[in-house]
């Protein structure tokens, strides 16, 4: 199952594997190759996407581009080039590139009596948009032809906004685990009052039964509309708008979480995305917007603060995690608490196999102590 993790799979005593050091990754979806606000007039950013090296960069123009970091001449990274804000020159011959299109423009070598026409050459671009402040690159499969053709590109994803005035923050995270792992950590609802232990979140002895209902989604599943849990802090602070307080979470494959929560007019919305950097590591993207406590002093910092912590927790956590993975362990997944990510993973291997076939027939009822 999930094909080249074959030698990295264990099988549990439930019949779930669980992915080794690395993991299948998932093509043909747009991904968050990083934030926009690290670029920088005239230069490339270099960063690795789904085990590809990549370059990112902002136009003149404005149009944000992402290119295989190699020129198709020799191979040498076009990261050690140039790029004037328009082409993206290669330091070995001087070969010009389009970024967008990775059309070449120009090779300087050539002469009269060459009939090699620059502009049939193209290094690998990708189709690349910048939404909540990310670049985000569309992937095809291996083997796709140069041009992604626009009727087979999902829209990208977007963060979802309940008004025009709002306060947005984000955070990212690197973890030395395959996105697999990243994945079914992130929707784990067992770990708080572990992993997340603080007088402003949760602790042990505030562990009580919860009992949640699910929904199956295309290509995905929801925590259907719940008032929050009583026993985390930063959903009691809700309460000083005296309204009912309403939650809904959704993941949808390959790798994205959101989260809306409402109070009367005020609300927060939270997407999360965990994505493969190579097939053994991910990182995690948190963007979120609200208006509650809009006229707050210090809010934003504040936020910034605790969302920090939580997220480190998470990552603290994930590499003690990945030390033991080293080892290949036996591993398994239990109800009801790691339900969601069975589904996770049939989900994944639906696309794998496109079969589109959905792990829920209907709503589920899941139970658990957290």
């Amino acid at each position: 199952m999930f094909g080249s993790m074959s030698t990295h799979v264990t099988t549990t005593e439930l019949g779930v594997p669980i992915p080794g050091p690395t993991a299948t990754l998932i093509h043909d979806e747009w991904y968050p190759a990083l934030r926009t606000d690290v670029l920088r007039a005239r230069t490339m950013t270099k960063t690795m996407l789904m085990d590809i090296p990549m370059i990112i960069g902002r136009k003149e123009t404005g149009e944000v581009f992402a290119m295989r970091d190699s020129c198709p001449h020799r191979g040498i990274p076009l990261s050690a080039g140039w790029f004037d804000g328009t082409q993206v020159r290669c330091r070995y011959h001087g070969w010009d590139f389009e970024p967008c299109s990775g059309q070449c423009t120009h090779i300087p070598s050539l002469t009269s009596y060459d009939k090699l026409e620059a502009t049939k050459i193209y290094a690998t671009a990708y189709p690349c948009l910048e939404k909540d402040g990310h670049a985000w690159v569309y992937v095809p499969s291996p083997g796709v032809g140069r041009v992604v053709e626009a009727s087979r590109l999902k829209p990208v994803p977007e963060l979802a906004k309940f008004g025009p005035r709002y306060r947005a923050a984000h955070l990212t995270a690197d973890m030395p685990l395959n996105v697999d792992h990243g994945i079914i950590g992130l929707m784990d609802p067992a770990h708080g009052p572990f992993v997340h232990q603080a007088w402003w979140w949760r602790t042990q002895s505030s562990i009580r039964e919860k009992t949640k209902k699910f929904e199956p989604i295309p290509e995905g599943f929801r925590m259907s509309a719940h008032a929050p849990s009583g026993n985390s802090a930063p959903y009691k602070l809700l309460g000083v708008y005296g309204h009912p307080v309403e939650t809904t979470s959704d993941f949808v494959v390959p790798n994205r979480r959101t989260e809306q929560i409402r109070c009367g007019e005020k609300w927060f919305s939270s997407l999360t995305t965990v994505t493969p950097v190579t097939s053994s590591s991910c990182r995690i993207d948190v963007i979120a917007a609200w208006n509650v406590f809009y006229r707050v002093p210090f809010v934003m910092p504040i936020a910034k603060f605790f969302g920090r912590q939580f997220v480190e927790q998470d990552v603290r956590t994930m590499v003690q995690q990945s030390e033991g993975l080293q080892h290949n362990p036996s591993l398994m997944l239990i109800d009801d608490a790691d339900k969601p990510a069975k589904w996770y993973f049939a989900l994944k291997q639906a696309r794998l196999d496109g079969t589109g076939k959905h792990p829920m027939d209907g709503p589920v009822e899941l139970h658990w102590r957290s």
